[in-house]
């Protein structure tokens, strides 16, 4: 695979992200009956929320939505689908967590390798990766007057802190940077799923 197919396949694989993030934030506005602009709203920072956020922390600005009309319509698209397909998408909530998996996945290492970009130090771009990747649900869930999902006994960020400091070291290997990408995320995704399963979580501190 060379590097275009590779960038091109990432692209696209963070437009589905961004669509399913848009789902998620819609479905549970609808949840708490919120109306079609305060539903609109959490589709939207919930998409985008965390690269957002990271992008500012970082100084690229504009900030990456606003250089790219398709993550715009991408989560129009996604606030349409949940409105007219609201039951359908409910029925897959096993499918949507699959994506959601490899939505943070990705997120951590976009954002990681920008961070990196931008010649910051190592351990600032893996707390910009976990923000990508979970910064749009804290945003999403404090609107909406819940605990946000980072802050329970739930792994989650965890996952992306793991998986951005498997990939740094990773980087000081032989191994080409398309194989360390689908390495990290894969792992990412597997921890995750892991830990759903088998419930894993933190204690809670008291």
């Amino acid at each position: 695979m060379n590097d275009f197919s590779s960038a091109e396949l990432i692209y696209y694989v963070d437009l589905a992200g961004t669509f399913v993030f848009a789902v998620s934030g819609w479905l549970l506005a609808a949840k708490k009956e919120l109306d079609f602009f305060g539903a609109s709203v959490i589709a939207f920072v919930t998409a985008v929320g965390g690269g957002t956020l990271r992008d500012v922390l970082i100084g690229s600005t504009p900030v990456g939505w606003m250089q790219d009309v398709n993550y715009l319509i991408i989560i129009a698209s996604g606030m349409f689908a949940a409105a007219f397909f609201r039951r359908i998408f409910e029925k897959l909530r096993k499918t949507m967590f699959l994506f959601d998996s490899v939505g943070i996945g990705l997120f951590t290492i976009l954002g990681l390798q920008k961070t990196l970009d931008l010649g910051l130090s190592p351990i600032v771009a893996v707390m910009m990766g976990t923000i990508s990747a979970v910064f749009g649900g804290v945003l999403r869930d404090t609107l909406v007057n819940e605990i946000p999902l980072i802050f329970r006994r739930e792994v989650y960020a965890t996952v992306c802190l793991v998986g951005g400091i498997i990939y740094l070291m990773l980087g000081q290997t032989a191994i080409n940077d398309d194989f360390r990408i689908i390495v990290t995320i894969s792992i990412i995704i597997t921890i995750r799923i892991l830990a759903v399963v088998y419930n894993w979580s933190f204690r809670a501190v008291k």
